[in-house]
């Protein structure tokens, strides 16, 4: 009998042929019962017996992880970039290994941003509601091209904006801390503090993870030291945004309008933000496209194989490195 291993996301069941062909020939893939988010009851009951769980966004608590490794899970395989659903600390104690899919997403977060970019700057909501209402509203709008970006966070993300929008003529400039600057130095793009960024840009897009250092970055603070005709984008994680100060910002005007693909609760039902017509809302699809869903399963898997066949162990995929020993 082979062991194991849980497809735990539903959508999983549509693109088999990005894992399957990793996995069919060592493992037994097994799918939850239900077609949704499986939660924390579900996981519990589903997971003891798997030796592996390829993931998406469940949440793995201590509670779930220390009962599936008490029968034998050894691997979390995240299919993306964020692990927030997963208790680190716990699954390290169990000895469980926790892996994510680094590079397989940013291009996909980048076009969003983008999207996102041209969407508020072209009043795309707006003529398209009018229209189909039977006005016909000709007016002039916004270009991207000479208008300032500053993105927050030069990651694998961040850089994928960047060149994106200076195909679009805008100039950028840029911050992160753990940035080494040689990219930024050969890209043209200067490195600066956060509240420079804050001051100066036309744009504000968000690429950093979710941290305590993060935490509420954009608050009521920072939102007063953005220019009355910015534009903010987030497609990085919810709680980097003081949802409750933003809305205030953009109801009063204080900042002009905001592009948001994530939120503090998701969906964001009940929050004030639905009820504003200079705010673009997507439901946290930045990272997920055709192509990126096939490479995040892909990668998820290889990393299961690897550990788990191979007994190798795939340094830049391991999100507790501390487990090893």
């Amino acid at each position: 009998m082979l062991p194991k291993v849980l497809i735990a996301p539903a959508p999983m069941r549509e693109i088999p042929q990005s894992y399957a062909p990793v996995l069919e020939a060592n493992f037994e893939l097994v799918y939850p019962v239900r077609l949704a988010q499986m939660t924390v009851p579900e996981l519990i009951e589903e997971l003891p017996g798997c030796v592996a769980s390829l993931a998406g966004s469940e949440p793995y608590t201590r509670a779930v992880i220390e009962k599936a490794a008490a029968a034998g899970l050894k691997v979390i395989a995240r299919a993306g970039v964020g692990f927030d659903g997963v208790d680190l600390r716990a699954a390290t104690e169990c000895g469980v290994v926790v892996t994510f899919a680094p590079g397989t997403n940013h291009d996909a977060v980048a076009e969003h941003a983008l999207l996102l970019m041209l969407a508020l700057a072209k009043n795309l909501t707006m003529q398209h509601n009018l229209i189909k209402d039977g006005a016909w509203p000709r007016v002039a709008q916004m270009p991207l091209r000479g208008r300032l970006l500053g993105i927050v966070g030069l990651g694998r993300t961040g850089k994928a904006v960047a060149l994106r929008a200076k195909a679009f003529l805008m100039p950028v400039i840029a911050c992160d801390p753990y940035s080494d600057g040689a990219w930024a130095n050969e890209h043209g793009i200067p490195m600066v503090t956060h509240d420079e960024i804050f001051e100066r840009a036309d744009i504000v897009s968000l690429h950093v993870p979710k941290t305590a250092e993060t935490h509420n970055l954009i608050c009521e603070r920072t939102l007063n030291r953005m220019k009355p005709t910015v534009h903010l984008i987030n497609t990085s994680r919810g709680e980097v945004v003081h949802e409750a100060d933003l809305f205030e910002a953009l109801k009063s005007k204080r900042i002009a309008a905001a592009g948001l693909d994530v939120f503090v609760d998701e969906p964001p039902v009940g929050t004030p933000l639905l009820t504003l017509d200079n705010v673009i809302l997507t439901a946290h699809t930045a990272g997920v496209d055709v192509q990126s869903r096939l490479d995040m399963a892909n990668m998820a898997a290889v990393g299961i194989h690897k550990l788990l066949v191979e007994k190798s162990w795939p340094t830049e995929m391991i999100v507790n490195p501390d487990v090893r020993g």
